[in-house]
C-alpha cells in the first residue's frame, strides 16, 4: 500500500512538471496552456486554496482537488504531447534543482512581504 502511494505521489510530480513543459509547447491548445499553467502553479507554489494548519480539511486540496486538477488538465493536452513531455519529466527528475528559481521565489515573497508591512503600518517604514 506504501509503495502505491508513493509511485502515485511520484506520477503527480512528474504530471505537474510535464504540464508546465505542455504550456510551453506551441501545439498545445490555449485553454489547456492556461489551465495547465495555473495548475502548476498551485502546486509548485507554497500557498494553498485551504491553508494546512487547519484540522483534517487543510489537506483536502492536495489529496483530493489538485489530482482532479491535474488529470483534467492532463486529459484536455493532446495525448502525444503528454507522452512527450511526460518522458521529458521523469528524465529531468534526476537533474539538480534550480538555485536561481528559488531565490527569484525568495526574492518575491519578501518583496510581497514588505509591501504587506507598508500597506498595513505605514508609519512603520519612517
Amino acid at each position: 500500500m506504501l509503495l502505491r502511494i508513493k509511485q502515485w505521489a511520484r506520477a503527480i510530480r512528474r504530471d505537474v512538471h510535464a504540464l508546465y513543459l505542455a504550456a510551453r509547447d506551441r501545439r498545445t491548445p490555449w485553454y489547456a496552456k492556461a489551465f495547465a499553467l495555473v495548475i502548476a502553479a498551485y502546486a509548485l507554489s507554497p500557498i494553498d486554496l485551504i491553508p494546512d494548519f487547519i484540522p483534517v480539511l487543510g489537506y483536502l486540496d492536495e489529496l483530493i482537488l489538485l489530482p482532479l486538477a491535474i488529470w483534467l488538465t492532463v486529459r484536455m493536452v493532446p495525448a502525444g504531447v503528454m507522452a512527450e513531455h511526460r518522458a521529458t519529466a521523469l528524465a529531468t527528475q534526476e537533474c539538480p534543482v534550480s538555485r536561481g528559481a528559488a531565490a527569484a521565489i525568495v526574492v518575491l515573497w519578501l518583496a510581497a512581504a514588505a509591501m504587506l508591512i507598508r500597506w498595513l503600518w505605514p508609519d512603520a517604514a519612517n
